[in-house]
């Protein structure tokens, strides 16, 4: 089942960067930024308190916050640049580079969490940087 939340994903984040392109046309990115961060901030808390999901915050450990914390400012700087990214790039390069990330994932995940790394995962990686890389110098 996590493919299809995945595959869901993948599509939403298409229609970002469409519709993102579109809307930051003589718009700041920062500013940009900024509203589409208050949209995904109504947006979650709704669902969380539709599904009252909100009972779970005192189960919080420290770890969790510090982690969360973290995760957020990572999210944060990486729409800031993606953004920018946009505003002054094409989509057929910004995008598909900015999947970069997934490598990237691949390997930290390898050396921060103990990740197993199989050959058709490093060949996968592999592709997605070579494919980056002609991307970039197109």
């Amino acid at each position: 089942m996590w493919w299809v939340y995945a595959i869901l994903s993948a599509f939403f984040a298409s229609l970002t960067a469409i519709f993102a392109k579109v809307g930051i046309t003589g718009v700041n990115s920062n500013l940009a930024t900024a509203i589409r961060s208050v949209i995904i901030l109504l947006v979650a808390w709704g669902i969380v308190f539709a599904r009252s999901e909100y009972k779970g915050i005192p189960a919080l450990s420290r770890h969790n916050l510090i982690y969360i914390v973290v995760s957020g400012i990572a999210t944060g700087l990486s729409w800031i640049f993606y953004f920018k990214a946009l505003q002054i790039g094409r989509v057929t390069q910004v995008a598909p580079v900015d999947k970069l990330s997934v490598a990237l994932t691949i390997v930290l995940s390898v050396v921060f969490l103990g990740e197993s790394l199989t050959l058709k995962t490093a060949i996968g990686a592999l592709l997605i940087i070579a494919g980056t890389v002609l991307l970039i110098f197109e």
